[in-house]
């Protein structure tokens, strides 16, 4: 079967194999992996070619600060990095483009990096043959500059020095949900919005010492980040890296003896380290900011990203005891729970500290993922089924609740299965629609579809981007490098597409900046009432969120991933109302700032959503680019 659009055709599949790519291994005893869903596997390399018209749009061209020298590559997984690294050679586009038009590669080295998807992992590129002759010691350092930017070198534009100044009246200290500050849109959308140098800035507190958990690093980059009054500060990277990939992240780290590094283990296959923190240790206290941000300059540009900041915690009296500065929402146990789960000890010192500080003040929940598999009392530690036991704890059934939606936004999409009952309308429906004590047993069939059957009176939105609003954003094609969704895996779930809503964010002015944000909230039939939300690094997947075994009796997660969740019952509210005006900001608003328009548009009969691994050539990007994967 092919689907046609205004942007060319796409080939699917009628073969019915739970993955077509690699023949699955059977299953034979609960100690080992289940079989992978294709997006939890290797898909082919991604190699995309475009071409950049000389002139930028309009809004680009009144940008005229000076552009920064490129440094050091960003880094992800091996393989993000082998599946981006030609993605800087042109196609020209034509009024009847081919894409078999394309352009020699200017240097073996060309290539940009994209942001992380959990658990799409393409492999390893081929091995270059070496050059027969020269093998020049002067080109052995070039893998000490960042590669190229998708639209040139020119791409990233200084941003005014007022960019950066950020008004504590006008953020927002009752939620404390940010999102960051985009450039290229209009000022007053940045107004409570936040940079990652404001939010390393003195504004916050006297830097000491801090912790970068993340997946994708641009060390260099990430160091500039730092006031030059913090740059030399100790920093520990938590990161997910092994081997190659791992020997070259230490490698841009020497010239800054500040920097050490903490390896997240990774014992399940084809789990990944993606969780997104910062903590900040200050002469006046501790902080704690859980994002959705990679540490490399594409992320912090413009993409729409989402953060958590905590309060300053201040420090304990000395001699308190070990259960001091708990919160009501339990967020220092599980804090420390969490980060024990890593088995570090470079992390034993932080744990300590915390130890030692007031974080009652806190009114949100942590939701983490950690790889294992979980029995008994255990599998209600992580990943939906730890969402799933707050919602039953600390919520209550809402009026009409069937004709309450479920909206889940992400970046990355896994394999879901054959059809809806494998996973999503199954165990994840189950989590999703949890409002009080829970009528049914965890062993129960399900009965109700929630996420997929809206004609039985229950409403669910999949907001995910379409191919329109990749092609027409302020990146433009070169944009969906971050929402990795592959042909492979879309064309085993096409039941699913037909419940994608496209990316509308007119209300935070972020319409144009593509999200790699993740959200899931409950919200009222007149879309004005939440019953809760949650900001996480975990997009929509088994990886992710963890998958149930054993009839039932076992979670098994891959992935390392945080979040935090927002209840109304922590802000002594029984809903919280969702916030027409986000921007500019104000610290006086008592509306949840839900970062995209309320209630999502649902895809119109030509759109599709954005598929990473196929041809765009039929209509040019912003930037006149397009896009051709091979």
């Amino acid at each position: 079967m092919s689907q046609d659009s205004q942007h060319g055709k796409w080939t699917i599949s009628d073969s019915e194999d739970e993955d077509n790519i690699i023949p699955p291994t059977p299953q034979k005893d609960s100690n080992k992996p289940s079989i992978k869903p294709d997006l939890e596997r290797k898909p082919d390399t991604v190699t995309t070619f475009f071409k950049q018209e000389r002139k930028l749009s309009p809004k680009r061209n009144e940008d005229t600060h000076s552009v920064k020298e490129p440094s050091a590559p960003s880094m992800g997984s091996e393989a993000r990095k082998a599946a981006h690294v030609n993605q800087t050679l042109p196609v020209k586009y034509e009024s009847h483009p081919s894409p078999s038009v394309k352009r020699k590669r200017e240097t073996e080295e060309a290539g940009w990096n994209l942001s992380s998807s959990d658990d799409e992992t393409p492999p390893p590129a081929p091995k270059k043959e070496p050059k027969k002759s020269d093998v020049s010691p002067k080109k052995k350092k070039t893998e000490d500059k960042r590669p190229p930017s998708p639209h040139g070198t020119s791409y990233y534009k200084e941003e005014p020095a007022d960019f950066f100044e950020t008004n504590l009246l006008s953020m927002n200290d009752m939620y404390r949900f940010y999102l960051n500050k985009v450039t290229g849109i209009p000022k007053k959308f940045n107004t409570g919005a936040l940079h990652i140098k404001d939010i390393l800035s003195p504004m916050f507190g006297t830097l000491k010492e801090s912790v970068q958990f993340n997946y994708c690093f641009d060390i260099p980059w990430m160091v500039e980040q730092y006031p030059p009054e913090f740059r030399d500060k100790p920093v520990i990277l938590v990161h997910g890296e092994k081997r190659e990939s791992k020997a070259r992240l230490i490698e841009q780290a020497k010239p800054y003896p500040h920097i050490r590094f903490c390896q997240a283990k990774l014992d399940i296959a084809f789990g990944t380290h993606h969780t997104k923190m910062m903590l900040l240790w200050y002469e006046e206290g501790f902080r704690v900011i859980i994002l959705t941000s990679n540490l490399i300059r594409a992320d912090w540009y413009q993409k729409t990203q989402g953060m958590w900041m905590s309060p300053l915690y201040p420090r304990l009296p000395e001699g308190s005891p070990g259960t001091a500065g708990e919160s009501p929402t339990n967020f220092k146990s599980d804090l420390l729970e969490y980060l024990e789960a890593y088995r570090a000890p470079e992390l034993a010192e932080w744990i300590d500290r915390i130890k030692q500080h007031d974080l009652s003040e806190t009114r949100v929940y942590l939701i983490g993922s950690t790889p294992g598999r979980y029995q008994g009392p255990a599998m209600e530690k992580w990943g939906h089924l730890r969402l799933r036991k707050l919602l039953s704890e600390h919520t209550k059934p809402v009026l009409n609740e069937e004709r309450w939606h479920v909206l889940g936004q992400f970046s990355s999409i896994g394999s879901m299965g054959l059809d809806k009952t494998k996973w999503l309308a199954a165990e994840f429906q189950r989590t999703l629609t949890t409002l009080g004590k829970a009528r049914k047993s965890l062993t129960s069939p399900e009965t109700q579809m929630l996420l997929v059957r809206l004609k039985e009176g229950r409403r669910c939105a999949h907001v995910y981007p379409s191919v329109e609003n990749v092609r027409t954003s302020l990146e433009g094609y070169p944009a969906g490098g971050s929402l990795p969704y592959s042909i492979q895996t879309a064309q085993k779930q096409l039941w699913l597409h037909s419940y994608f809503h496209g990316w509308h964010a007119d209300v935070t002015g972020r319409s144009n900046a593509m999200p790699h944000i993740k959200t899931y909230m409950r919200v009222s039939p007149d879309y004005t009432q939440l019953a809760w939300f949650l900001v996480t690094s975990a997009n929509l997947s088994k990886a992710a969120w963890g998958a149930l075994e054993k009839n039932n009796t076992q979670i098994m997660v891959r992935s390392y991933e945080l979040g935090v969740l927002y209840l109304p019952s922590a802000f002594n509210m029984s809903t919280f109302p969702v916030e027409k005006n986000v921007f500019p900001a104000s610290s006086s608003s008592k509306g949840f700032p839900v970062p995209f328009d309320l209630p999502p548009q649902h895809y119109s009969s030509k759109d599709q959503p954005w598929i990473w691994n196929i041809p765009y050539t039929q209509a040019p990007d912003t930037h006149g680019n397009i896009w051709v994967p091979s």
